[in-house]
């Protein structure tokens, strides 16, 4: 009769372990899933920052190679200026050798056959110059002398002309758009001021 008894103290024993609440697993499960959270929004702040920088990196590439499309751009018109500008140049000395042989052709000749063949090739080449832009200066006797449009050769006393009015017209000037190809050469009015009379003592 003994057995039993063993049996009675070993169910009691079990009877008296510490049991585990059920609550302890969900605290433990809620932590570990917080701290995967946390990780997951640290790794995700870190992605969203690089994204960032890539961003700001690929904007910055972005207008560096529009500031530079539009340096190439300017600089290729400038040349493309420049290179018309120094042909155009070089066209003014026949122009004016056109318009000197037709101011000094003779009146008997110019119903010519081919003077008027010359006439007509010296518009043709204005109109050519004219459709690039290029403007004659207009200068008459009595304007005032601007150094950014004129170059004087010579000076003079010139009777009905005021100091620094323009005299005469020499050479032709020719702008093209806002810009000097070339000054027109003027002859300028310069006031001559009257020496001192002689003393009495020099005149005798």
């Amino acid at each position: 009769m003994e057995e039993p008894k063993e049996t009675m103290a070993e169910s009691a024993e079990e009877n008296t372990a510490p049991t585990m609440s059920p609550e302890a697993p969900a605290a433990e499960a809620e932590v570990s899933l917080m701290e995967q959270l946390d990780a997951l929004r640290k790794e995700l702040e870190q992605v969203r920052a690089q994204a960032q920088e890539y961003l700001e990196g690929w904007q910055r590439e972005r207008a560096a190679f529009a500031n530079y499309r539009k340096r190439v751009e300017a600089e290729r018109a400038q040349f493309a200026a420049e290179a018309t500008a120094l042909f155009i140049h070089k066209l003014l000395p026949i122009l004016d050798d056109f318009e000197r042989a037709l101011r000094t052709l003779p009146d008997n000749l110019r119903h010519l056959t081919w003077v008027e063949g010359v006439a007509l090739i010296y518009r043709k080449l204005q109109l050519a110059l004219e459709s690039e832009g290029v403007r004659p200066i207009e200068v008459k006797p009595g304007d005032p002398f601007d150094p950014m449009l004129h170059e004087a050769v010579l000076y003079e006393p010139a009777e009905g002309f005021e100091d620094g009015q323009i005299v005469e017209e020499l050479q032709r000037g020719y702008k093209l758009g806002d810009r000097v190809l070339r000054p027109t050469l003027v002859k300028v009015a310069r006031k001559v001021e009257p020496g001192p009379e002689p003393s009495a003592a020099e005149g005798g």
